[in-house]
């Protein structure tokens, strides 16, 4: 069975529980809106957690026939694919005595939502840059997946949206090969992902076209569109101040579209298990530091390739 986290939460009758998953999709568009597909059982004794998939790479034909002709045989191109879920999430000790000094801010409960904010960048980190050949422990991203395919756009020349005159010279154009972009893939794309510059210029040039709007999710926090698709940034990488989504020496960056669904671009989950665990410093024992974890055992999966992309050479700074 595929559930969100707001469907994942439902079942869980632990009130923290419910706070950390609600914690957990506050902090990320993408926890929020990416369906789990939570149905991967542990093989190998427990060893190894492989999802499975066929990854359609062309698109189905049809055509005329005259009357007592056949059909021409014409089928989908397809390549199996498989991604092993990994395990992410982070620790932190707090001594029984700061614990229990209470105040302004639980430091259990700060320490817990810091957590949950660094194993988000590093999802959000590893969606776009996991290598599995590069970082064994992490999961292949989209930068794997696309690379080379036909939805990798690249433009002919540089597309200049650095300042605010070369917004307002190049808006149009840039408008122009970001609609044909989109247009190549399978269908609406849920999201249209990038870093915070990429995205303030996006803005820039949305509203400049009359093209730029905002609504807010179930939490109240206010998203950004272009037309009806949503603009997101990525943030930064986890525990460092560079964007997930890299500029580079030239100020060039990268954007990214792709179309939620079961048979687009998906997360993948264990099978019985809630995506996130987490597990408090239990002070009723002996010992005057005691640990508290967080943890997702997750990874994520692009079934048909026409469901992602990503549009190279534009100029931000």
């Amino acid at each position: 069975m595929a559930v969100t986290l707001a469907q994942a939460r439902l079942n869980v009758q632990d009130d923290l529980q419910v706070g950390v998953i609600d914690e957990f999709a506050k902090s990320n568009f993408l926890f929020n809106n990416l369906t789990f597909d939570d149905c991967v059982s542990p093989t190998g004794g427990g060893a190894t957690l492989t999802y499975g998939y066929t990854r359609l790479i062309t698109q189905p034909k049809a055509e005329f026939r005259a009357v007592n002709n056949e059909y021409s045989t014409h089928e989908v191109d397809k390549q199996r694919h498989t991604v092993d879920l990994k395990v992410f999430g982070g620790a932190f000790a707090v001594d029984r005595i700061i614990a229990g000094m209470g105040g302004i801010v639980s430091e259990v409960t700060l320490q817990m939502q810091q957590k949950i904010k660094a194993a988000s960048a590093l999802f959000n980190d590893t969606v776009i840059n996991g290598d599995s050949a590069v970082e064994e422990k992490a999961f292949d991203g989209l930068e794997k997946a696309i690379a080379g395919s036909s939805t990798e756009y690249i433009p002919s020349a540089v597309i200049d949206l650095s300042t605010s005159a070369a917004v307002d010279s190049n808006y149009k154009e840039f408008l122009d090969i970001l609609d044909e972009f989109l247009m190549g893939l399978d269908g609406t794309p849920s999201a249209i992902m990038g870093n915070l510059k990429l995205i303030a210029k996006i803005r820039a040039c949305a509203r400049r076209a009359g093209m730029y709007q905002t609504s807010k999710n179930n939490f109240g926090q206010q998203i950004e569109h272009y037309g009806s698709t949503p603009l997101i940034d990525l943030g930064e990488k986890p525990g460092e101040n560079k964007p997930v989504s890299g500029i580079d020496a030239e100020g060039t960056t990268s954007l990214y579209a792709v179309r939620f669904g079961l048979d687009g671009f998906h997360a993948v989950s264990m099978s019985g298990q809630p995506p996130v665990k987490t597990w408090l410093p239990d002070y009723s024992t002996s010992g005057a530091v005691k640990k508290g974890e967080v943890e997702m055992v997750a990874a994520v999966a692009l079934k048909a390739t026409k469901a992602a992309g990503a549009l190279r050479q534009i100029k931000v700074k």
